[in-house]
């Protein structure tokens, strides 16, 4: 059954500018971190509802995220710090999603938004839907498919109830390198994207 909101609103003439003016307007408002991620669960939203027929076209097609300013104190994480976290005895899906950060570099938005049918294991990449591909390296590449193994589709990061919220892989992250972090504070997710030190 379609859902209950007037899908047919998304498909008018005049549904892409309204979508960009909605998207600036919250990019303005709540900063471009919600905006961002509120935008992966509407592009995700609309190509399921496309893929069951009830969409025949895109209407957040060309819309692109914000830039988000790096906060003060966020750099990345030194060369011996990553190491010693991509080494933590973590769940599955906490180390498959740690790997292709470090290594791709990418928002973590942007990952956690991953479904399984958008890798290209081979190759390493994502396959590409409008934006660049992210590619990863060899941690990512030996766990992504153990991660995916008998799924076709669906989260590529998932848990019980869907997929993995920002909040709390940020929240699992932080636990588990505060006995890493001299300050016993714990690590953002960000400080591991970002380019690591020396």
């Amino acid at each position: 059954m379609p859902p209950a909101v007037p899908l047919a609103l998304l498909e008018t003439p005049r549904a892409r500018t309204r979508l960009r003016a909605a998207f600036a307007a919250r990019a303005a408002t709540a900063g471009a971190r919600t905006a961002n991620r509120e935008l992966s669960i509407l592009t995700a939203a609309l190509s399921w509802w496309r893929e069951q027929g009830w969409l025949a076209g895109d209407p957040a097609a060309g819309l692109r995220r914000v830039a988000v300013a790096e906060p003060r104190g966020g750099s990345g994480l030194d060369a011996r710090q990553v190491r010693a976290v991509l080494d933590l005895p973590v769940p599955l899906r906490e180390k498959a999603l740690w790997h292709v950060l470090h290594e791709s570099g990418a928002a973590i938005e942007r990952v956690l938004a991953l479904d399984v049918d958008h890798l290209d294991l081979p190759a390493r990449r994502t396959r590409e839907h409008g934006d660049t591909a992210l590619r990863w390296g060899d941690g990512a590449a030996g766990l992504l498919p153990l991660l995916v193994l008998g799924r076709v589709r669906g989260p590529l990061f998932a848990t019980s109830r869907g997929r993995l919220s920002y909040r709390r892989a940020a929240e699992v992250f932080t636990a588990a390198t505060r006995p890493l972090d001299p300050r016993g504070h714990g690590w953002t997710l960000r400080q591991l994207s970002a380019p690591a030190r020396g």
